[in-house]
């Protein structure tokens, strides 16, 4: 019988003919990526990939190659409902198809409450009304092409130093009305067939252990009916859990609900057989939808495969595009007129131009099916007979960059041979003599997770044999190595780096493996030099810290390099170059190694000298353009100096098109700032209370989150929420207002007014409504609140749009602690329209004369 008819299968009944073992097998998953199958019911395994920015598919080591769209924050800039359906749908469901996946790990809608998040570029927004919005279009984008998506992390996942045991401690209202909003919206407006637990404690409960979240908010007030998964290891016990409502743990790695721990539990009354089977039941229920959903993937052969369509590259670009936020063009150097160019010079600095920045680190980042860096993108712009200067500038990386593009195998081709040696017993480190699989391997990240041999032993021992490309002249190379295990590096047989002895540990690998250590050796011009890695699975001894522990679900080992350039002759290169140019481009910002799944910043400043480098470089020419990369707020103390900064993300695969596009007017930039951009760190709401004290994580700053606490305190921002400039101008008038409707405990006001494209070129803009509360009001509420926006597009010069908003109760609504109920008391409200929550030019009153109170969605 084919997996797929198992669309037919009565629920009920599958559920009556399960096995106390079978439904206890339901509940955990098989290995890394899937549900268990039980072939006796006919119950299909599901198969599960990692989003937010694009399907990975099932392996961190060889994976795949995908496409990788921009990181969530990009995503939220676009302001865009239709858009992201759009792309979610043709993209990330088509995607899906070709791994085999009927669900999707995604979308991340947790809110950025302090930018220094590691994790932070992978949600929408600091703002839940922007953050649900764009959640429930991309769910529905997803599911409307047959997978199923997966929201996470619920909820107040909001950093990552701890992430397994901190305690968000939080009032009841600012958990409802600013970190629980943007899943319930998407909830209302999309219902995501599954939920995912966060790793953290939400007031004293690990969230996978929470009723009150599970079954108290998300069944039974929002009605939710679909599947509640842990994150990745995110389960700590059996009876608190399943009681609680997690329906599945994952992965099957390690788990705890293993068939003899859950019959002892049964056997001990921890737990009930009569939950267990609640718990399956879901598990079915997913089932029988997937197979009714896409059962073309159910009956398919799994094989992951990549599809590159030239029309999914116009989207990507058009997506990249859109989402990049110029924020400042005082003088009109931009749009470049490319050919006033022609005969002259064009620098382009900094050390994001050529580097693979793509996305943020973790479960986020996957191998591009392809990928344009932003030199490429602007050189391929530029017309013939414009002469290209670049220099780096100043180095923008934490670990030494990864050699994927520099490595050759004995035979030339990119990429170098893996050998894996097994051990006579697991307590010996011993390797036999021949290797028990070879491979060849086009990454020098290697994150083995579990992409293992078949027959591998517990303890394993890996060579990676390949050849540095020659250079074009004799240096110094300076190497860095990393592992999740220990290793050697050897150049021409010579150790160069023994992080195989003794270890600093470190964050690499989700935090598992060691510091990277570094080693320098002389390569000659023209010369292939060898270079062997080898390393095993079992980490070495380190100060403070001497087991010897074996990496059984997460060995890895990362080998980069780069030539040896003093700094100080990198930035001399760099500024004597702008002094020639005729313009300056400068690339500049973070990449994975900063903003990544495991660990936080401790910074908003960009990474090394860039700052100076920027400084330098605008002083030797003032005709200088910065473009900034990163997931989430930096800070640019250098911006007054500076007279046009374009804000481009993490952007994908197309990356370098999509900037070219935007600094030479094929693009005129129409995205708004998802968050905050601050003038320095000590402005940010919860500086000061980000880290985990003792185990908890203090959110004192209760509802004043992102440009509500600069609102409240009269602080400027370097860049406001929602700020985002055009290559032509626009005028908003006529702001009218509904009269207010309530009835059968439902509110609605439409907002309504003109928007007039003033400039010469036509673009869009996005129409930005917030509401501030009543003064009457018995408790304390935010200046302003974005409550609702509309996005213009492709208005042409001079032409006028009539633009409108629909409010609801949402938008006059807050949380009342002491009756657990939503209430919308009676009196006088402000809405204020403008570009940005720092440009609101029309206001207007309105007046509720009977409150009401709701519960529910």
């Amino acid at each position: 019988m084919p997996p797929s008819d198992f669309a037919k299968a009565d629920v009920d009944d599958i559920v009556e003919k399960l096995t106390i073992e079978e439904a206890i097998l339901l509940t955990a998953g098989v290995g890394f990526w899937h549900t268990h199958a039980v072939p006796r019911l006919g119950i299909p395994a599901i198969k599960m990939s990692d989003g937010p920015n694009g399907l990975r598919g099932n392996h961190f080591f060889m994976s795949t190659p995908a496409k990788c769209l921009p990181s969530a924050t990009a995503l939220g800039a676009t302001w865009d409902r239709e858009l992201i359906e759009e792309v979610t749908l043709r993209l990330l469901a088509g995607e899906a198809r070709t791994r085999a996946a009927p669900l999707a790990l995604a979308p991340t809608c947790n809110i950025q409450r302090n930018p220094l998040g590691g994790r932070a570029f992978e949600s929408f927004s600091e703002d839940p009304v922007l953050s649900g919005t764009i959640a429930a279009a991309y769910v529905k984008g997803v599911q409307r092409g047959g997978i199923g998506a997966v929201i996470k992390h619920y909820v107040a996942n909001d950093k990552e130093n701890d992430r397994m045991a901190y305690d968000s401690v939080l009032s009841e209202r600012v958990l409802r009305e600013v970190y629980l909003m943007p899943f319930m919206l998407a909830q209302k407006h999309a219902k995501p067939w599954c939920f995912m637990t966060s790793y953290n404690r939400v007031n004293g409960t690990h969230a996978s252990e929470n009723k009150h979240l599970i079954q108290d908010v998300l069944r039974n007030e929002w009605g939710f009916e679909g599947l509640v998964m842990s994150d990745w290891f995110g389960v700590y016990s059996i009876d608190h859990a399943i009681n609680a409502g997690l329906d599945l743990e994952m992965p099957g790695t390690n788990k705890w609900r293993s068939l003899d721990l859950m019959l002892r539990s049964i056997g001990s009354r921890k737990i009930t057989a009569r939950t267990v089977k609640e718990r399956a039941r879901k598990v079915v229920e997913l089932a029988k939808r997937c197979a009714t959903e896409c059962p073309e993937i159910l009956d398919g052969d799994g094989i992951e495969r990549t599809v590159d369509r030239d029309e999914d590259r116009q989207l990507m670009r058009q997506l990249a595009a859109e989402s990049i936020v110029l924020l400042k063009n005082e003088t009109g150097i931009l749009p470049i007129n490319r050919g006033s160019l022609k005969g002259k010079k064009v620098a382009i600095v900094g050390g994001n131009a050529k580097a693979v920045v793509l996305s943020g680190g973790g479960s986020a980042a996957l191998k591009p099916s392809y990928f344009i860096s932003p030199y490429q993108g602007i050189t391929a712009a530029l017309p013939e007979g414009v002469e290209v200067l670049y220099s780096e500038g100043a180095t923008t990386y934490m670990e030494k960059p990864t050699l994927d593009y520099e490595m050759l195998t004995e035979d030339g081709k990119p990429g170098w041979t893996a050998e894996w040696f097994a051990h006579e017993n697991d307590e010996s480190m011993t390797a036999v003599a021949q290797p028990m699989e070879t491979r060849y391997v086009d990454e020098t990240r290697i994150f083995i997770s579990t992409s293992y041999p078949n027959g591998i032993t517990f303890r394993w021992t890996q060579r990676l044999t390949g050849y540095l490309k020659p250079r074009e002249r004799d240096c110094d190379f300076e190497f860095g190595l990393s592992v999740a295990g220990r290793a050697k590096l050897y150049v021409d047989g010579n150790l160069v780096i023994d992080n195989w002895t003794r270890q600093r540990r470190g964050t690499s690998f989700f935090a598992s493996g060691s510091a990277e250590e570094r080693g320098t050796y002389p390569l000659k011009a023209g010369v292939k030099h060898k270079i062997v890695v080898e390393w095993c699975n079992v980490r070495a001894p380190a100060d403070g810290d001497e087991e010897q522990q074996v990496m059984d679900t997460n060995p890895g080992v990362r080998l980069g390099g780069s030539e040896v350039t003093a700094p100080d002759v990198l930035m001399a290169d760099a500024v004597a170059f702008a002094k020639q140019a005729d313009v300056v481009i400068a690339v500049v910002g973070l990449n994975a190694d900063w903003e990544t799944e495991g660990y936080d910043r401790d910074t908003l400043a960009l990474p090394g000298r860039t700052d100076e480098l920027i400084e330098k470089v605008v002083a030797a020419n003032p005709n200088t353009v910065v473009v900034t990369q990163s997931g989430s707020s930096i800070t640019m103390p250098w911006a007054d100096k500076v007279k046009s900064i374009v804000h481009a993300w993490y952007l994908g695969n197309a990356t370098g098109d999509a900037i070219a596009d935007v600094l030479f007017g094929e693009k005129n930039p129409s995205g708004k700032l998802s968050l905050t951009f601050p003038k320095r760190l000590e402005d940010i709401a919860a500086h000061g209370h980000f880290h985990s004290e003792h185990g908890k994580v203090w959110y004192g700053e209760d509802i004043y989150v992102g440009y509500k606490h600069f609102h409240q305190r009269g602080i400027e921002p370097a860049f406001p929420f929602g700020h985002g400039l055009s290559y032509t101008s626009f005028e908003y008038s006529g702001l009218k207002l509904s009269a207010p409707s309530v009835s059968n405990g439902e509110f609605s006001l439409a907002v309504s007014l003109t928007v007039k494209n003033t400039g010469t070129l036509a673009g869009s803009d996005v129409v930005q409504a917030y509401v501030s509360m009543p003064s009457t009001s018995e408790l304390s509420h935010v200046p302003l609140q974005l409550r609702g926006f509309a996005k213009v597009k492709d208005l042409g010069a001079g032409q006028s749009a009539q633009v409108k908003i629909e409010l609801d109760k949402y938008a006059v609504s807050y949380w009342e602690e002491r009756i657990s109920r939503w209430v919308v008391e009676k009196g006088e409200y402000g809405l204020h329209v403008g570009a940005s929550s720092g440009d609101l030019a029309l206001g207007q009153k309105f007046t509720i004369q009977k409150g009401f109170e709701w519960n529910g969605l």
